[in-house]
């Protein structure tokens, strides 16, 4: 069972899904973030100002439903390129909502990806972005080659790796590894980077 709600620049899907496994694509997208669903339908929400028209391409496998985003018509987006920036203002922001039990797994290139404390198992793999996790309440995997990585880790179990870039918790540095682990707690949060700022807090 599903809703499709189609709006100037904006498109809404709602899903019934029976797999326990959900990809999304996120190439495309400037922002995306993941909220737990209070319906039990998985929701996705796009909104793309840069171009003509944009949709939502649901495909669900035997074990899996695959998300990705598509673009069409006139772009009215400015790249702009340095020698290692690619400043990307395409202006396509994707909201997804997924039922607790249901797992995610995030695959993209240069994107900004929220979890607003989300109670699903969730694994991001993407080059370059900022990646906000907020309270950590499940088993995440991250990783990703630079940017910028922010979570909280009260009663979590952790173990991050950045080569080369800084891994503070709370106000301590660490050279490139920082574990702790909590015995009764399953949630457990992994990141490894190559060149990523790790800011992780306690309280």
């Amino acid at each position: 069972m599903s809703t499709v709600i189609f709006s100037q620049k904006k498109i809404v899907e709602k899903i019934e899904i029976e797999v326990d496994e959900i990809n999304i694509d996120a190439s495309g997208l400037d922002n995306l973030i993941i909220e737990n669903s209070n319906s039990g339908f998985l929701e996705v929400y796009l909104q793309a100002e840069s171009y003509d028209s944009q949709y939502v391409d649901l495909t669900e496998n035997k074990s899996s439903v695959d998300i990705k985003f598509n673009f069409e018509g006139t772009e009215t987006r400015e790249i702009i390129f340095r020698k290692f920036i690619t400043k990307r203002l395409q202006r396509a922001d994707a909201v997804v909502k997924i039922p607790v039990e249901k797992k995610v797994n995030i695959f993209g290139e240069n994107v900004f990806v929220e979890a607003k404390s989300v109670k699903n198992d969730l694994s991001v793999y993407i080059e370059n972005g900022i990646v906000k996790l907020n309270k950590i309440q499940s088993n995440i995997l991250l990783k990703l080659y630079s940017g910028n990585v922010y979570a909280s880790i009260n009663n979590s179990s952790v173990d991050v790796t950045s080569n080369n870039g800084k891994i503070k918790v709370d106000t301590t540095l660490y050279q490139k590894k920082y574990q702790k682990e909590i015995l009764d707690n399953n949630n457990k949060l992994n990141v490894v980077s190559i060149r990523a700022n790790i800011y992780l807090t306690t309280k």
